[in-house]
């Protein structure tokens, strides 16, 4: 019995290979999006992992200089024999200037556990101690070649764009003889060594994170993409749900012989389970290939975008790990359970007996409207208390969920109304039957549409915090970026005559001074500025009190980031402790877009009472003349090139970064547009078989076939405008979600929102081409439907 029940479900996909293959289509299509952003994440935690694990990046308390310069051999021989158990690290880049490699220095015998290569690689200490040699993986590796004169060891476990070596080796490779980088602390110390205050009062020391420090930084942009991905699975499912809908009211019938036949229900029920389980396999394993090939086309962008924004290194080699491919096949069972499960409810509901009377696919029934608009109305009032009061990364993405699922839902009802208003404006007999007729197929398409409103929705919102940021950055970028020239010297006495020689070729000279410190209890960086009329005439503030520049400037006041500000809870009027003695009022609050950590600024003369040991070796200078600045420091002062950047150079480069890093984005726009391109086609194409017996009465009354095409083509159009219509405000509240609500909990700023007219337009031009794209075949389908099917539906009184 079993088996012959199995024979006759799927018979049922035999007489459909259409349905069969938008099933595993629509699967296939929402798993490679999900399981590509996954496989994406995975790869770049795997590198986090690996620089965590090769380089004890979190795993371990460090010494670094309170100063932010180097450590002198002289202060590590002195802690080791103070009997402080450290090992020392030297970090550096090399290579190309396209193709830079981070270089680290380690020192095996004093590093705790044999950090590096040596702890768990392919080469004993006894080698590594002999040669010397630098290790890389294969990729970092060429780029290496002919950069460096020192053997290269190929070892696959080593973070990419990251090379290991000895650390006397690294010192001479990078020209800093005798410096460290930082001192990692072993776990076990000798009990009664001397304080690190008294044996080197220069260092601090920052606590073990238990981690990658990195790998937390970014979760917030791997949170996002995530969310991408999942909302893209979202638009996929729709076109499941609709073909297993159709499915199941297309084998009523069978379902009601097979059960009079002695089929028990729970055994017909768990063989339906089944076949969907094995189709949802089937179309997940297509999905994870497609994803492969879909991550390993944005891979290289993401790392781009992760590099400029974080400074990590990332592979940009995908490589099959069972955490991504697994989720992917898991998801896609799980989306195709949560879209068959209606369907199989109903058909465990039917009586034994029941009419096997073919149903419109999906009709509209007044209870399940009234559901539906109950539901669409909760997770809408649900996302306006959110909107209120979300707190959370996870409270935001709660509220885009409950704004785009209820948006989504009461899209059909939206359009019903409207069509029926429509209806009762036209006049003439073609037009009250083009109304009342789409009316009718509104049911058929409203998965459909609601996956174009979802994608267009998404486009709209992402387009436009993109667009805003860009706006917003590249306005940051011209305040920030107020001096002609940068400039660094290579030590303080340089740095001292470098001012002294510029002082009469320069309007203002402005000296990069900055140390790490945590303030409010969060990581963060103290800068020492020489307020002027640069700072006055180009520094916006956020927030500001009165007098705010002569506060500062005076040393009784001090300037904090947005991130800072909403991290720790402060603003204007609040106390910020910037040194051990010393707090300040906050006097200002002020903009800072991609910097992952807080920042806070002090006048240069408070800063050199507070960090005297630090010399500014960077300086900002302006000046009318930026070419000849530039030719007198590098001819009569002696300054090679590479030690001066013009402003043009940097803001080109961050510019470059920033178009880099939404290049992702971008792509999953387009994707997931298709996505509902192909809902619509598919939906279309499906629905033309079954619209003979409604096409055929307006033939007979003398509509032409052509006429009967054209008017599909056109019903799917008006379906797409009002669509369009509808997903531009949920676009725009969306936009105001990411930039209000998320963007501030995963990146501490808040943006200011625009709007851009034109990119809407285009953006509903593209949807209009798509949706008639998607119409054309099925409408010519129906415009070449033979009169002698048509005649068949009067011959069987249908």
């Amino acid at each position: 019995m079993t088996r012959t029940a199995l024979s006759t479900l799927w018979s049922h996909w035999r007489r459909n290979p259409l349905q069969l293959f938008t099933l595993i289509a629509g699967l296939a299509l929402a798993t490679a999006l999900w399981s590509g952003v996954q496989a994406v994440n995975a790869e770049a935690r795997a590198s986090y992992d690996a620089a965590a694990a090769t380089l004890g990046e979190g795993q371990y308390d460090q010494l670094l200089p309170s100063a932010g310069e180097d450590i002198t051999e002289d202060t590590f021989i002195a802690l080791r024999r103070a009997g402080w158990l450290v090992g020392p690290v030297i970090e550096g880049q090399v290579g190309s200037s396209d193709a830079q490699v981070r270089l680290v220095g380690i020192d095996p015998l004093t590093a705790p556990g044999g950090l590096g290569p040596v702890a768990g690689g392919s080469v004993g200490l006894p080698e590594f101690l002999e040669e010397r040699p630098v290790f890389a993986n294969a990729a970092t590796a060429a780029k290496l070649d002919g950069f460096i004169d020192a053997p290269i060891v190929i070892e696959p476990t080593i973070a990419p764009d990251t090379a290991i070596t000895d650390v006397f080796v690294a010192q001479r490779l990078l020209d800093a003889k005798g410096r460290f980088t930082r001192l990692i602390i072993a776990p076990e110390q000798p009990i009664g060594r001397p304080p690190l205050e008294q044996i080197a009062p220069g260092l601090t020391r920052r606590p073990a994170q238990g981690g990658s420090d990195v790998g937390r930084l970014t979760d917030s942009f791997h949170l996002n993409l995530s969310a991408f991905g999942l909302l893209s699975f979202a638009v996929g499912i729709f076109i499941v749900h609709g073909a297993i809908g159709l499915a199941f009211e297309q084998r009523r019938a069978m379902v009601r012989t097979l059960r009079a036949l002695g089929m028990p229900l729970r055994r017909l029920i768990l063989l339906m389970a089944a076949e969907l389980s094995v189709l949802a396999l089937v179309g997940g394993g297509l999905g994870v290939c497609m994803g492969y090939l879909v991550a390993a086309t944005l891979l290289p962008d993401v790392a781009a975008t992760i590099k400029g924004l974080y400074g990590a290194q990332v592979s940009g080699t995908l490589q099959l790990r069972p955490s991504w491919w697994l989720s992917g096949l898991a998801i896609s069972v799980l989306g195709t359970a949560i879209a068959a499960t209606g369907a199989l409810a109903s058909v465990a509901r039917m009586p034994l007996l029941a009419s096997a009377r073919p149903h419109a696919w999906a009709t509209a029934r007044s209870g399940m409207h009234l559901v539906q608009m109950g539901t669409s109305i909760g997770l809408l009032a649900a996302a306006g208390v959110l909107a209120l009061t979300a707190e959370g990364l996870v409270m935001g993405f709660g509220l885009l969920a409950c704004l785009l699922i209820g948006a989504a839902l009461a899209l059909p009802l939206v359009l019903d109304a409207s069509l029926r208003l429509a209806l009762a404006l036209s006049r003439g007999v073609t037009a009250q039957w083009f109304w009342a007729d789409t009316r009718q197929q509104l049911s058929g398409l409203s998965l459909a549409l609601m996956a174009l409103l979802l994608a267009m929705a998404a486009n709209v919102g992402v387009s436009t915090m993109v667009s805003s940021f860009r706006l917003t950055f590249t306005g940051f970028l011209d305040q920030r970026l107020a001096s002609e020239l940068y400039v660094s010297a290579e030590s303080p006495a340089q740095a001292v005559a470098l001012e002294a020689f510029a002082a009469t070729r320069t309007s203002e000279i402005l000296p990069l001074l900055s140390v790490e410190a945590t303030l409010a209890q969060l990581p963060a960086e103290l800068y020492g500025a020489r307020i002027g009329a640069t700072y006055r005439e180009n520094w916006g503030l956020l927030a500001q009190a009165q007098n705010v520049w002569d506060r500062v400037a005076a040393g009784e006041a001090v300037l904090v980031n947005e991130q800072m500000a909403r991290r720790a809870d402060i603003w204007v009027g609040d106390a910020l402790l910037v040194a051990s003695d010393l707090s300040l009022p906050i006097a200002g609050v002020f903009g800072d877009y991609g910097n992952p950590i807080g920042q806070a600024i002090i006048a240069e003369p408070l800063f050199n009472t507070l960090h005297p040991e630090v010399r500014a070796l960077r300086f900002g200078m302006r000046t009318s003349d930026a070419t000849g600045l530039r030719r007198a420091l590098t001819t009569e002062f002696g300054l090679p090139e590479q030690a001066i950047t013009d402003q043009a150079q940097i803001k080109a480069f961050s510019l470059a970064v920033f178009e880099r890093t939404f290049t992702v984005t971008a792509a999953l726009n387009v994707l997931t547009l298709t996505v509902a391109g192909f809902a619509i086609f598919m939906s279309l194409l499906t629905l033309a078989g079954m619209r003979v017996p409604q096409l055929a009465p307006a033939w007979a009354l003398g509509m032409t076939r052509r006429q009967l095409g054209q008017l599909e083509l056109v019903r799917a159009v008006v379906l797409a405008v009002l669509t369009a219509a509808c997903a531009l405000p949920l676009g725009l509240a969306l936009a105001w979600v990411l930039l209000a609500v998320v963007n501030v909990e995963a990146f501490g700023w808040r943006l200011p929102m625009y709007v851009f007219p034109r990119d809407y337009a285009v953006l509903g031009l593209f949807a209009l081409g798509a949706a008639v794209l998607a119409a054309a075949w099925p409408a010519r389908k129906l415009a070449r439907t033979p009169p002698a099917d048509l005649l068949k539906v009067f011959a069987n009184e249908r």
